[in-house]
């Protein structure tokens, strides 16, 4: 089949690209003519497993190519995907400008049936409005179709995630979209959930909600954890081990971040506050999630006693391992908060690096983790990326100036910590200076 993306960020460059690894002639556009001319010599960019090798595998193979052009786009595909920003406004409502912006754009250019397919998370009744928009638009004699396909990908995993997703979500309002979608996802053999498109665009949104409920639920257990003694990495355990519960999205830590969580969450409250309908619930996950933050600063402070002046080594800056993603990392605001109180930072993460320079002044980075830990007053981890839980512990004891490690993603096993003489702090468990 025909497929065309607009918007080749995270969503759109990954879906492309493995929608042509299935065979399918695609061509990916945005309006960024750098990252499309970046695109064209084969420079990916971001980091992502497995994206750059599928995407020059595909373009060498002629079914993956870039374009900057909408009307390009639209008479060449048979599918179009939207899969443009919907950053959040100051009031945490979803900005649609791009995907109207789109909309117009499309009809415009439409001379024959399109099927256009929301894949950028957007609130609830978007598909009606995308609807109206492209009605009032186009030529009066040309039919087309909106549909919902929300997406489920995970940064660090996308890739993964698209080959291999835990279900398909399809919204649509005509036999022909459903049709034309059902052939697309032919050869997925999971789940394919067929509903209206209100359905669709909800699901995507309650999914990222309850997920990040999850997460505060165990930080809110974390806490109180710390206060009796009590082992967190055990209760998630257990709790997870009941099949109503399971175990994922119970790892207590510093908070979640990202560019989904923090944003769907917040438009998903607004949603549910202009219909009139009581959000205390998702209000309190936010309100966890950024005193879990805090309640690092103030474990690292009573760590250390004073910022002022120390060197702080930082392992990790990414909000999760596996990918390069700055956006609403807990680490801005708890680094920010450190060098505001006189901290020198010397960081290192495999990737997120360049990103992280362009948000925090004054960093220094290192390009080993045991240079990071070298002549430091203390040593923080933010990502759990897999080579930290494979460092030589003694090494970085000999080469810290005091052996205090604050560990914001549980790494490390506690009793071997206390065993080699670290005062080492984490989430929900004692600290092994008492």
């Amino acid at each position: 089949m025909n497929l065309g993306i607009i918007g080749s960020g995270h969503v759109g460059l990954v879906t492309g690209a493995c929608f042509s690894d299935f065979g399918h002639s695609v061509v990916c556009m945005d309006d960024d003519r750098p990252k499309i001319g970046n695109l064209k010599n084969g420079k990916v960019p971001f980091f992502e497993p497995n994206l750059e090798e599928i995407i020059h595998k595909n373009v060498k193979k002629k079914r993956l190519r870039f374009s900057t052009s909408i009307e390009e786009v639209v008479k060449f595909s048979e599918i179009i995907f939207l899969c443009v920003g919907t950053p959040p406004r100051e009031n945490g409502e979803a900005d649609l400008s791009q995907v109207e912006t789109v909309a117009k754009a499309i009809a415009k250019h439409l001379s024959s049936y399109r099927l256009i397919v929301e894949k950028s998370t957007v609130p609830v009744e978007t598909g009606i409005q995308l609807d109206k928009t492209i009605r009032r638009n186009v030529k009066k004699t040309i039919s087309f179709d909106v549909a919902s396909n929300p997406e489920f990908l995970r940064e660090g995993s996308a890739v993964q995630d698209f080959f291999k997703p835990d279900r398909i979500v399809l919204g649509v309002q005509s036999e022909r979209a459903e049709k034309l979608l059902l052939k697309l996802y032919k050869p997925f053999k999971v789940p394919i959930i067929v509903t209206d498109i209100q359905s669709a665009e909800l699901i995507k949104h309650a999914s990222n909600s309850f997920l990040a409920t999850k997460i505060s639920f165990i930080n809110l257990v974390s806490q109180i954890c710390e206060k009796v003694g009590a082992d967190v990495t055990k209760v998630a355990e257990g709790m997870g081990a009941d099949k109503r519960i399971g175990p994922l999205f119970l790892n207590a830590g510093i908070g979640y971040g990202g560019s989904c969580f923090p944003k769907d969450l917040s438009a998903f409250t607004r949603i549910g506050e202009s219909l009139n309908v009581d959000c205390g619930l998702l209000k309190n996950v936010e309100k966890i999630n950024e005193l879990q933050k805090s309640s690092f600063v103030n474990k690292a402070r009573s760590a250390v006693w004073n910022f002022k002046g120390k060197t702080i080594g930082v392992l990790g800056l990414a909000f999760k391992p596996d990918t390069d993603d700055m956006r609403c990392a807990p680490s801005v605001d708890i680094l920010t908060t450190l060098m505001r109180e006189g901290a020198n930072i010397n960081a290192y993460d495999p990737y997120a690096g360049p990103v992280a320079k362009q948000l925090l002044n004054g960093l220094q980075f290192s390009k080993d983790p045991y240079n990071v830990c070298r002549g430091a007053d203390a040593l923080l981890i933010f990502t759990e990326w897999d080579e930290f839980k494979k460092l030589d512990l003694k090494r970085i004891k000999k080469l810290l100036k005091q052996p205090i490690v604050i560990d914001g993603r549980n790494l490390y096993d506690r009793a071997l910590m206390k065993k080699l003489g670290f005062h080492y702090f984490s989430v929900g468990r004692e600290s092994t200076s008492k």
